[in-house]
């Protein structure tokens, strides 16, 4: 066991358990629960939505990539960045102006139908276990190098932490940890980067030029085709990513957390540089890791490339700190998550759907908290089946689903007159079972030699990722749902046309 890892580490857990305590204080409404109250401001929510961001996938899964699949591995970092511009321009203000604590309460804004928000509530869910399954594999892979634990026992330490934040700190907790989260992430990140980019006498073409000598893929590495040999793949993954982000129930819900919708594009725009300086120092990450440790040391999925660069370059102390900050970062995503999904569940399915509006505070705070076990307790075991998996692959994969399940609702809400409730709930269903049983057939669940997928066989679909087909069944499928139902309610949409905009309400 690595003594001065399991110091920080134990730091890191103190703290945010100190975060918690001080939250837990100030959380005693749903208002509270769900968004803090409205009350964070633009920069302090800009670095939240950094935090909750910048996941396992882009500080262990993205480094891993690049380092393994060199060029193919920096279409993550390019995906996800350029998906905030989606989520600036399109989604930010009129979300914020229509919601209130939900994904779902902005669609029901407009079609006020229990199944429509049930239908909504059940996406949330589906991706935020997606998603967190990605981050429990991540912190798994991370405990079991540094301390010893076996990857179930590590899963199992990680579940409990992240429900103890959401159950008694909620939103207010769960901010202040990816606050935290996103600085020490900053920091670790661009202490290893400039380390890097010594090695390589502050020389960006001596960099690359190297290279092209030091991996087994030499002139190849700086070149596309290492990883995504199909140009269909390549297409795919980076439609999933820079649409996906737009649908994240996780990312969506945290601008509840201001209270206007000018604050909410303010915290978009500190998210976007933040983002978008991590994203290019990735690029240091992946060749350091490809350069100073080697595919040979680094883990089959590549996810512990970051943290054993920080060993090659700084010791035993930096390997400790950036592994650490990688537990940090995987606390305050999973908290996040599991927030997101509860608040899917009791305040849209049991408080909407089955109470009808009737639960009284009391009871939905209740119902989250419980729904906060439930959550944490699937997503644990569907993690342990995951282990080999990449993290940022993985990550891709809920991306996907989100494009294809959340996205053409959201937009056809706020820009089609037309869109009806028939549209929503089959654009919803559509796009989520799509993906998912395109995952199932893909080649991420069958290969035909063992140990490399889940089972053994031949993928019926041969797409990693599902989302240049599941992307336009979820906008074909809203948009037929829409043209065969005849019901439309052109009042209500003038009246959402004006809020989303101005977040005022129509006076006619």
């Amino acid at each position: 066991m690595n003594v001065t890892a399991f110091l920080l580490f134990l730091g890191i857990v103190l703290l945010t358990l100190v975060i918690t305590f001080y939250a837990s204080k100030k959380t005693n409404t749903t208002s509270e629960f769900y968004t803090a109250g409205g009350g964070l401001t633009g920069w302090q929510n800009g670095l939240a939505i950094a935090g909750d961001y910048m996941s396992a996938a882009s500080f262990l899964g993205i480094a891993g990539m690049i380092a393994l699949s060199g060029f193919d591995g920096f279409f993550y970092s390019i995906g996800f960045l350029v998906a905030y511009l989606v989520v600036l321009y399109l989604v930010a203000e009129p979300l914020r102006n229509l919601g209130k604590y939900t994904m779902a309460d902005m669609i029901a804004a407009r079609f006020d139908n229990k199944k429509v928000r049930g239908v909504a509530a059940l996406n949330s869910i589906a991706i935020s276990i997606f998603y967190m399954i990605a981050q429990l594999v991540g912190a798994g892979a991370l405990i079991k190098l540094l301390l010893g634990l076996d990857y179930t026992t590590s899963v199992l330490i990680v579940g409990a932490l992240m429900t103890i934040y959401v159950v008694f700190g909620g939103m207010t907790a769960t901010s202040w940890v990816q606050i935290v989260k996103a600085v020490l992430l900053m920091v670790g990140t661009f202490i290893i980067s400039m380390m890097v980019f010594a090695k390589f006498d502050f020389n960006l073409l001596k960099m690359f030029e190297q290279m092209k000598t030091v991996t087994p893929l030499g002139e190849q590495f700086l070149n596309p085709g290492n990883k995504f040999k199909v140009g269909l793949d390549t297409i795919s993954l980076n439609l999933a990513l820079v649409l996906g982000t737009a649908g994240l129930p996780h990312i969506l819900i945290r601008f509840f957390t201001v209270k206007d919708a000018t604050t909410a594009r303010k915290s978009v725009v500190y998210a976007t540089w933040i983002i978008g300086a991590f994203y290019v120092m990735t690029i240091f990450l992946g060749f350091g890791a490809a350069a100073f440790v080697g595919a040979g040391k680094m883990d089959p999925a590549g996810n512990m490339g970051a943290p054993l660069l920080a060993q090659a370059l700084g010791g035993n102390f930096l390997f400790a700190f950036v592994s650490a900050v990688a537990f940090a970062t995987i606390l305050a995503v999973v908290a996040g998550l599991v927030l997101t999904a509860a608040s899917a569940f009791a305040h849209d399915f049991y408080g909407h759907v089955l109470r009808q509006g009737k639960a009284t505070e009391k009871e939905q705070m209740k119902m989250a908290k419980w729904a906060s076990v439930g959550v944490s307790i699937v997503s644990i075991l569907l993690a342990l089946f995951a282990q080999n998996l990449n993290v940022a692959f993985l990550v891709a994969l809920a991306f996907a689903v989100a494009a294809s399940a959340n996205l053409p609702v959201i937009l056809f809400t706020i820009f089609w007159k037309r869109f009806n409730t028939a549209g929503a709930i089959s654009g919803m269903l559509v796009g989520l079972f799509s993906s998912l049983i395109l995952v199932a057939l893909s080649p991420n669940v069958w290969n035909p030699v063992a140990g490399k997928a889940i089972l053994v066989g031949e993928a019926l679909f041969p797409l990693p990722n599902p989302g240049i087909v599941s992307i336009p069944l979820g906008f074909l499928a809203a948009w037929i749902g829409t043209m065969l139902s005849s019901s439309r309610d052109d009042k209500k949409y003038d009246e959402i046309l004006v809020k989303a905009n101005t977040g005022m309400k129509d006076s006619a």
